[in-house]
């Protein structure tokens, strides 16, 4: 079963724990991508803004992805796990919301 280890409590013995033997594996969370797609009402510098803040990314590296988006009609912004990934998708829609702007994200399991 396992190891018994008496548990005390500033010198009162307040029971005892059984800890476990076997090896417990934890496991990397799946990643998903995180994608902006072109329109043509979205201006490029809106696009290359919320790269730097929602996806903390450098201006270079901003309009890398910014101009992927633009020639080829999407491009990816990163990989997260599940959770982050919506609240960056959600962080990106509602500035593109706030702002008037049709701009799209989406995200897949990687």
């Amino acid at each position: 079963m396992g190891e018994s280890l008496s548990v005390e409590n500033e010198g009162v013995n307040i029971g005892t724990a059984i800890l476990p033997t076997e090896k417990v594996e934890i496991k990397e969370p799946f990643l998903y991508k995180i994608y902006m797609h072109n329109d043509d009402f979205t201006p490029m510098d809106f696009v290359v803004a919320i790269l730097e803040t929602v996806f903390q990314m450098d201006h270079v590296r901003a309009n890398k992805i910014m101009l992927d988006i633009h020639h080829k009609g999407i491009g990816c912004c990163g990989a997260f796990p599940l959770d982050i990934a919506e609240t960056k998708v959600s962080q990106v829609l509602d500035a593109a919301n706030e702002n008037e702007y049709p701009l799209k994200c989406s995200m897949e399991k990687e």
